[in-house]
């Protein structure tokens, strides 16, 4: 389903409003059901910033009326673009509720055409690899600091601050004469940007066209973003490159363009396919704590930190815009509901974690995974924003400065971590 904005529209990931005035790669809702004779559970990516659990909700609730699936069978995902609406309010950005409100139902209504089009299929799955694409974009400095992004190929640079992870998971779908019908690859790697006030779906849909051309045939092609909260594209110890064309489309089509002949070389090696296995969904609903305005001053006092200054340095007109936004967090609950889901497909399992959650959080799931092969698909189902380890929120630096954006406390690390391998029990028996 198209779900691309008007021109003009209030675009998301900025501190401060930014309106569209072009399209790049257009907006999708990209749907893929799965059916085992017995159940069906559906996937569901959307290239838009964020959703939270009451957006989604409605979108679900449209679904299971148009399909019958239950809320609970389906996963749904943002990939975190930067260059679609505001779908949220935060700092000095308002969402374009009247987006929202349009969008939310065709969102479901993305399941109901995937349903319809229901056919037998032969399913595989493999795993390559791309380090050249993802790096920790946290890095620990001289000066015994953390520091989001710094400036490259400085003196000041120590040593990356956490690890990444180069897997590029592949899960196809063929007819039994070896038609695609879909593609659901994986890969952590935060949006690469650049597009200035253009509507695009980043190098998630330069990754499906260019997967699509390189296989020569027209599917459902998807790339679902993994545990990419402290990862980005950019190589800090290397100085920047100068591209031959402007910068946006050149690293979007060229990341878009790697993930996808990464896959496209996988995917050709394949050697067995599967018609038959067990579909299956688990979800966990568990409560988060929130840090309170009180507790992040003394958390910063302990730690040498101080956020406000820190901001300053970076972003001198967003101080009050932190500010407020510690107001507006110390009026909601300290404790807060959100889910954390997994999605059983033969073999392959697909583990979805509410927010922007570090790198460590997905190679942890993987690692002690019960099934062949797992994905982690991060933003699904809920946004809570960043979700640092424990040793990541100690650190400090910008994915812990206290916001909407950055609220989680201490002690999720265990409790998410633990929610995701019950869910792969459940899904395993």
């Amino acid at each position: 389903m198209d779900i691309t904005p008007k021109l003009g529209s209030v675009l998301a990931g900025s501190l401060g409003p930014r309106y569209a005035e072009d399209v790049s790669y257009p907006l999708y809702a990209s749907a893929v059901v799965f059916d085992d004779g017995e159940r069906q559970v559906a996937y569901v990516q959307n290239d838009l910033i964020i959703l939270t659990r009451e957006q989604f909700a409605v979108a679900k609730a449209r679904a299971q009326g148009l399909t019958g699936i239950p809320p609970e069978q389906m996963m749904m995902s943002c990939t975190h673009t930067h260059y679609g609406p505001a779908t949220y309010t935060m700092f000095e950005v308002a969402a374009e509720e009247g987006y929202v409100e349009w969008v939310l139902p065709r969102i479901g209504d993305a399941v109901k055409l995937a349903q319809n089009r229901l056919q037998p299929a032969v399913i595989a799955h493999s795993s390559g690899s791309c380090p050249e694409e993802t790096h920790n974009r946290r890095w620990w400095m001289r000066d015994g600091s953390v520091q989001m992004n710094p400036p490259v190929a400085v003196e000041e640079l120590v040593r990356p601050a956490g690890p990444t992870d180069p897997e590029v998971a592949l899960l196809v779908a063929e007819t039994p004469a070896g038609e695609p019908i879909a593609a659901i690859a994986n890969y952590s790697l935060h949006y690469v940007g650049g597009a200035g006030n253009v509507i695009s779906a980043d190098y998630f849909g330069a990754f499906s066209e260019a997967l699509q051309r390189m296989s020569g045939s027209r599917f459902v092609a998807i790339m679902a973003n993994g545990c990419c909260g402290d990862a980005n594209n950019v190589d800090r110890t290397k100085p920047p490159v100068q591209p031959a064309r402007p910068y946006a489309n050149y690293r979007v089509d060229r990341v878009g363009a790697a993930l996808a002949a990464e896959c496209r070389k996988i995917w050709s090696q394949l050697d067995r396919r599967v018609g038959e296995g067990t579909v299956d969904a688990a979800l966990s609903t568990i409560t988060y704590r929130r840090r309170t305005g009180a507790e992040e001053e003394q958390r910063e006092v302990a730690g040498g930190q101080n956020a406000v200054e820190q901001i300053g340095t970076k972003w001198p007109q967003f101080v009050g815009s932190y500010a407020n936004e510690r107001a507006e967090i110390d009026r909601w609950p300290v404790e807060l509901p959100t889910e954390v889901q997994a999605l059983r497909i033969a073999d392959l399992a697909m583990v979805g974690f509410p927010g922007e959650f570090f790198v460590e959080y997905g190679l942890s799931t993987k690692r002690h995974s019960p099934f062949a092969r797992t994905m982690t698909i991060e933003l699904a189902n809920d946004w809570i924003g960043y979700v640092p380890t424990d040793a990541g929120l100690a650190q400090g630096g910008y994915e812990t400065w206290l916001a909407r954006s950055a609220r989680v406390a201490s002690g999720a690390e265990t409790l998410f971590l633990d929610a995701a391998s019950d869910c792969l029990a459940r899904v395993s028996e």
